[in-house]
């Protein structure tokens, strides 16, 4: 197979593709390193170490839940500004810069800034998900139908690909500080004993940096869509806010899409729920902190190969079908989860948790943007997001209501299961060739100059 017919394949086969997908490379190092492996363990030990362990724990997730509410507040006004003035990358570039800034930041950070910490968090996550809003925006205008849903998976892939060689390194020389010629052994004083943690996180804002280059360089800026004449010369941020307001009424005739981000918001909920309560529950049942770190990096490389095979099984039997392979197989993960005695059996979860959990994600995410009209993308990928981040809600709330209610975390673990089935049931319903067809209709009038509505 010749290296053109491989990258056709693999959905990376033109400069502005790959330029595409590299971003997810330099963004995810972000979610391994700072939101789920090094950080967090920072915060609750060092930052936080004048409070109980369940104090510290329960202000993170106060600080997520703070992060989460202004982004969601903010996404569909920004993505509605940006579809309005052509400012996709800028958009992308704003929050990567404040992201990656806020990152380095964490360096300052030493034993009891826990403000200080708090905070940082807050801009870190809020400039991880307000680019990658605009970022995903861009998805509908750079791929064609037919090659929407490999190019989608393909960005997964690398994210898991640069996500996990950073984090990878970043725990050799955490694990091993000497090998890099960092302050080793006892009698270390607290700058020298935290500061391997404290360069990952300077490593992160570097690499969020450097390989975001290729995105702005090669994808270009889609233009701005103006339907009416009246609409020509008025403020951005107003015309931002008239944009939001017919794209909640118009959301209605976009039934597909709307039946889709509902059965999204339900299934990806259960999906966020085993991402954020699996080291919690190991932890619970005696595994150790090795082996659920290790089990990470587990889920990021297998998730490599298996999101582009999710990304080819979709070319063949499409993206809706494939969605239901992944469902019935977190389903079977929860049962297995049930039984989980040993750091084995978590590391065979883990490892069919990376074959799923990257093609899940890109493909609703690629299913979503086939049934939109481009020149929406930005505001709706802003709802896109409000659902993503609403899909941390409940599924803990369940999960913890659960163990009040039996008093099991294995319990909690089967309830879970609820939520694949009515996403699943809900999916469903979804005539993705209907949902596709109003899509190009709304874009070839808004080209003409019509209404941009279904």
């Amino acid at each position: 197979m010749s290296r053109s017919s491989l990258l056709a394949r693999l959905g990376l086969d033109r400069p502005e593709l790959r330029a595409w997908a590299m971003f997810d490379w330099a963004t995810s190092a972000v979610q391994t390193t700072v939101m789920v492996a090094v950080f967090p363990i920072y915060f609750v030990k060092v930052a936080g170490s004048g409070l109980a362990e369940s104090g510290a724990t329960q202000r993170l997730a106060t600080v997520n839940s703070i992060a989460l509410v202004i982004i969601a507040l903010l996404s569909p006004v920004l993505g509605a500004v940006s579809d309005y003035s052509a400012a996709k990358k800028r958009f992308t570039a704003g929050f990567m810069v404040l992201g990656a800034a806020a990152t380095a930041a964490l360096w300052t950070v030493h034993t009891g800034d826990l403000e200080r910490a708090s905070w940082l968090f807050v801009l870190v996550l809020v400039g991880a998900a307000g680019c990658f809003v605009f970022y995903e925006s861009l998805l509908p205008h750079i791929a064609r139908p037919d090659e929407i849903d490999r190019v989608s998976t393909a960005g997964y892939a690398l994210g898991y690909v640069g996500g996990g060689l950073l984090l990878a390194l970043n725990l050799a020389w955490i694990q091993k500080p000497d090998w890099f010629g960092l302050p080793a052994g006892p009698g270390l004083s607290e700058s020298d004993a935290t500061m391997p943690a404290r360069l990952a996180f300077v490593s992160v804002a570097i690499w969020w940096l450097v390989f975001s280059i290729p995105l702005f360089r090669r994808v270009p800026e889609p233009p701005a869509r103006i339907e009416t004449d009246e609409r020509r010369g008025e403020n951005p941020v107003r015309a931002a806010f008239v944009r939001l307001g017919e794209t909640f009424r118009e959301l209605r005739g976009y039934r597909q899409a709307f039946l889709m981000l509902l059965a999204f918001l339900i299934y990806n909920d259960g999906i966020q729920t085993i991402i954020k309560m699996a080291t919690a529950y190991g932890t619970e049942i005696g595994i150790g902190q090795t082996a659920l770190i290790g089990a990470i990096l587990v889920v990021q490389f297998v998730g490599i190969p298996c999101s582009f095979l999710f990304g080819m099984v979709a070319g063949r039997i499409g993206a809706k079908r494939a969605l239901f392979i992944g469902l019935l197989a977190y389903t079977a993960i929860s049962i297995l989860g049930y039984f989980m005695r040993t750091a084995t059996h978590f590391y065979v979860l883990a490892g069919l948790v990376g074959m799923v959990q990257g093609g899940t994600q890109a493909l609703s995410r690629s299913l979503f943007a086939s049934m939109i009209p481009p020149h929406k993308s930005g505001e709706f990928f802003g709802f896109f997001s409000i659902f993503e981040k609403f899909a941390g809600i409940f599924g803990p709330l369940i999960f913890a209501g659960t163990i009040a209610a039996t008093g099991s975390s294995r319990n909690a673990i089967l309830s879970v299961i609820g939520f694949f089935a009515v996403g699943a049931a809900i999916l469903a319903t979804v005539d993705v060739a209907e949902g596709q067809r109003a899509a190009r209709e709304a874009e070839t009038r808004s080209t003409a100059g019509g209404r941009s509505g279904p």
